[in-house]
């Protein structure tokens, strides 16, 4: 099958490098300043110590439209405040049979694509796991958790998950999608909080205040949930009804009974903060902010979760500099007074 992983960043490129070393035809699209620096080889690592590369990657920048054809399969890994740009962009890239799989955190990011190719077939992928670029050239997998597709009738996500799942990037399929979204995205709940303390995750996870706040916009998301109907499945030892729970514990015994939360490389922070740090908007609305539109179609409380938001909104605008002590962030998230 011929692969094209469109906007190849951090996620696309380690996505397209495993691609590449399992000897898939993959071509990656993304910015030429990105291209360029991965030309010379990529290599990639993960955080359990495997490797692979350098690898000798297909890529392409801006000119990519000359040689554009349609692909089997094309992977979307561009986020979601691009999505609509990108919706445009790829049409080259799709034929009939091409299979487009959404590769954005939050929900319903996908409606926009089935709604501009609907006959063909678009699928959601959740991806769990941190990338970084410690050098030039160099991905580097920092957290665990398996990518996994939404299921098809077809039977082309099984054969894909059979070809692809290896130790760089284990691999899964579910027919269950919305559920694992929606317990995924309590989990990207904290990326609003590590984007605010401008500081690791695994540092964020280590300070109590810091957690509190996102024990309370879990406790949110999980309200809705139960309103819903929804059943979260379990991506960590914890279940996910369990998890605010074991945030709120003191440091010390949350140090010793969330070790596989904290079990993560120190430099490893979220998409968000990279977001913000490069002055660039957020895809705030399709985590918290979805957390906030479900919540008040129903008549629910999202007040911290709406905190949340407009402290981003504020950061995104420059009237706000990230680096809020936990304390000061638990004060402005309603929290404490």
């Amino acid at each position: 099958m011929q692969h094209v992983v469109f906007g190849a960043g951090l996620i696309g490129g380690y996505l397209g490098g495993v691609l590449t070393h399992l000897e898939q035809d993959t071509r990656l699209i993304g910015r030429d300043s990105t291209m360029s620096r991965w030309q010379p080889g990529l290599r990639l690592s993960d955080y359990q110590g495997h490797q692979a590369g350098p690898l000798k990657l297909q890529i392409q920048g801006s000119d990519w439209r000359e040689t554009a054809v349609p692909c089997d399969v094309l992977w979307l890994t561009v986020k979601c405040t691009h999505l609509a740009q990108t919706a445009v962009d790829i049409a080259p890239l799709v034929g009939e049979k091409t299979v487009i799989l959404c590769c954005q955190n939050g929900i319903g990011s996908d409606a926009l694509i089935k709604a501009i190719f609907p006959r063909n077939q678009v699928l959601r992928v959740m991806v769990p796991f941190n990338v970084v670029e410690t050098v030039p050239g160099c991905l580097h997998r920092g957290s665990e958790g398996k990518l996994t597709l939404e299921s098809d009738a077809s039977g082309l996500v099984r054969a894909l998950v059979s070809l692809l799942d290896c130790d760089l990037m284990p691999i899964d399929c579910t027919s269950a999608m919305t559920p694992l979204q929606w317990a995924k995205l309590q989990l990207n709940l904290g990326n609003a909080v590590n984007a605010l303390a401008d500081i690791p995750v695994k540092s964020m996870l280590e300070q109590r205040g810091y957690r509190l706040v996102l024990a309370a916009l879990m406790d949110e998301l999980l309200t809705l949930c139960k309103v819903k109907g929804i059943k979260l499945p379990r991506l960590t030892r914890v279940p996910a009804s369990w998890l605010p729970l074991v945030l709120r514990l003191p440091d010390g015994l949350f140090s010793r009974l969330a070790r596989q939360m904290l079990a993560i490389d120190p430099q490893v922070r979220t998409s968000m903060w990279w977001d913000l740090s490069q002055g660039k908007d957020t895809e705030i609305a399709y985590l918290n902010g979805a957390v906030i539109e479900q919540a008040l179609s129903l008549g629910l409380d999202c007040r911290v979760n709406q905190a949340i938001v407009a402290l981003v909104h504020q950061a995104e605008q420059g009237r706000l500099k990230p680096g809020l002590s936990a304390t000061k962030l638990m004060e402005r998230a309603g929290i404490i007074h």
